[in-house]
């Protein structure tokens, strides 16, 4: 194995545990936002809006909420998408494929620390359920094993 292929298998391993990562944070932050539509403010003719109104309204949790489900999301589809798209440069391995790669990798990081500072703001109210608790656990680890990736597809573009 050469220099330049020592860091491939590191990256592949966090590829797929970031990508299997990234799904559970959306299975669980679709599961918040279909509760929170479901079991959300009725507004109609006839209705009046509660004194304390938000669209970021949710059921579950504290005044965070709203706003780190809905990073989430973001953060999840994006990361999904930048862990597939990084395939095409686990296979080829090549300078030509690692700009579209870490661009892709960098803009999930970003979201990904945008909903992380979210959950510490939910972490910090306290009140929360499980599966929050469980979706704020994976965005910690995910804000590492992402920017540990991002410097595993770069190491051997380093070494040059």
């Amino acid at each position: 194995m050469t220099n330049d292929n020592q860091m491939k298998p590191v990256a592949s391993l966090l590829l797929v545990l970031n990508f299997c990562m990234y799904v559970i944070v959306l299975s669980i932050g679709g599961w918040a936002m279909n509760r929170a539509i479901d079991h959300g403010f009725i507004i109609g003719p006839g209705f009046n809006l509660p004194a304390h109104f938000s669209p970021i309204y949710f059921p579950m949790g504290n005044a965070a909420t709203g706003f780190f489900v809905t990073f989430a999301l973001l953060a999840g589809v994006v990361g999904a998408a930048s862990a597939i798209s990084g395939i095409n440069h686990i296979r080829s391995w090549t300078n030509d494929t690692l700009p579209a790669a870490a661009s892709a990798a960098a803009i999930a990081w970003s979201l990904t620390l945008l909903a992380m500072g979210f959950a510490c703001k939910e972490i910090e109210l306290h009140i929360r359920n499980s599966r929050l608790r469980t979706m704020e656990a994976f965005l910690i680890i995910l804000s590492a094993t992402q920017l540990l990736y991002i410097a595993a597809i770069h190491a051997p573009s380093l070494r040059r």
